[in-house]
């Protein structure tokens, strides 16, 4: 894998996070086509060559299945790209995310794309998730914000255990979360492959039941290599900061 700790690639040009399921990744060839126009990629004797790795969630049971990224899609995103973008919900990778799917999908709520970001001492951590879980979101003290629910509104878990309803249901095969971190902070590949590890503790406090044989969860790690700071603090932002939005991603004000 190109991104491994061993392998001797060092940058990333793009990111991209997508929907359609392995149809989706065609989006992929858009963004290269875009940073080759720009020039940007790694420099190679023959010319640049644009490092983009990209990651799916499966939607294709919400809406057409028919209807999938392209890589005209990926390409004019490029160009809608924004800084000041924070619109979040169901738009984009997360168009056709689900939560909630653990008692069947049926019973599932929208999910969406959250982001959040947090500011320690000169570094600043942002996560932007696409949550398409299997199990549900919960807030800081407990609580459910969006999941499995009965068709009077109630929440399913509080009238079984996620390990009674495993043993006893069939979930879909159907669930991926996808979060990417990007920091200032200056990390060393392996470092950064080792923060991209710890975000899965913000993947734990956010959802249950978590990284399920029925998920398919994924962690991104980019750093800018602006500033130097202690590995322990990045790592725990990109936790912090990753449960925040994949919460993010199913609350009302988003």
């Amino acid at each position: 894998m190109l991104l491994g700790s061993e392998k001797s690639m060092k940058e990333v040009h793009a990111l991209l996070l997508t929907g359609g399921s392995a149809f989706g990744l065609a989006s992929a060839d858009g963004v290269m086509r875009y940073c080759e126009e720009h020039a940007i990629g790694y420099r190679t004797p023959w010319g640049r060559v644009p490092i983009v790795p990209a990651a799916v969630v499966f939607d294709l049971n919400v809406g057409s299945a028919r209807v999938r990224p392209t890589a005209d899609a990926g390409y004019r995103a490029c160009h809608a790209a924004s800084a000041d973008e924070r619109r979040g919900g169901l738009i984009g990778a997360g168009t056709g995310t689900t939560v909630g799917k653990w008692r069947g999908f049926e019973y599932a709520m929208p999910g969406g794309i959250g982001f959040s970001s947090a500011q320690v001492g000169e570094i600043t951590v942002t996560a932007l998730a696409v949550v398409n879980a299997i199990g549900d979101i919960h807030d800081e003290d407990g609580t459910i914000l969006a999941g499995a629910r009965s068709p009077d509104g109630q929440w399913l878990a509080r009238s079984m255990s996620y390990t009674e309803a495993l043993y006893a249901s069939h979930p879909p095969l159907t669930n991926t979360t996808l979060v990417a971190v990007l920091t200032n902070a200056a990390l060393d590949k392996v470092d950064a492959n080792r923060a991209a590890q710890r975000m899965h503790d913000g993947f734990a406090r956010a959802i249950q039941p978590v990284h399920t044989t029925h998920d398919g969860d994924v962690s991104f790690v980019l750093a800018s290599g602006q500033v130097s700071v202690p590995f322990e603090v990045v790592a725990e932002a990109a936790a912090v900061v990753s449960a925040a939005a994949i919460r993010n991603a199913v609350r009302p004000e988003r």
